[in-house]
């Protein structure tokens, strides 16, 4: 339980405003997309976790983050690595797996339904 309460407050980092070393550029690309807006909060730990933690995402929270767009992933991302929470983690892992996370979940919304 206490592990969702991080994971609750992180989320609530990734997407607020709060974070005050946020480059102007990523903040404005964030504002002006109105990212913070088009991914639900399930999501959002689901896509946090996969990036920042060890996690897996669903199917339908790829779904939602294809529909983010890769601009508002990447700036979210970047603005959450400048939280100096995150001092502690590797921004090269981090960008690493937040480029995999995307993909993934790009050619998984891309690929076909299988026929029944």
């Amino acid at each position: 339980m206490t592990s969702l309460n991080v994971y609750s407050v992180l989320a609530v980092l990734f997407l607020t405003c709060g974070v005050v070393m946020a480059t102007m550029e990523n903040d404005q690309i964030i504002k002006e997309n109105n990212c913070e807006t088009k991914l639900g909060l399930p999501c959002v730990l689901e896509a946090f976790t996969s990036i920042f933690s060890t996690g897996s995402i669903s199917n339908k929270c790829c779904g939602e983050l294809v529909v983010l767009g890769k601009v508002c992933h990447s700036a979210l991302v970047k603005r959450t690595l400048e939280n100096p929470v995150f001092n502690d983690l590797n921004p090269t892992t981090i960008i690493a797996k937040s480029i995999q996370t995307w993909n993934n979940c790009l050619a998984l919304i891309d690929s076909p339904s299988p026929s029944p």
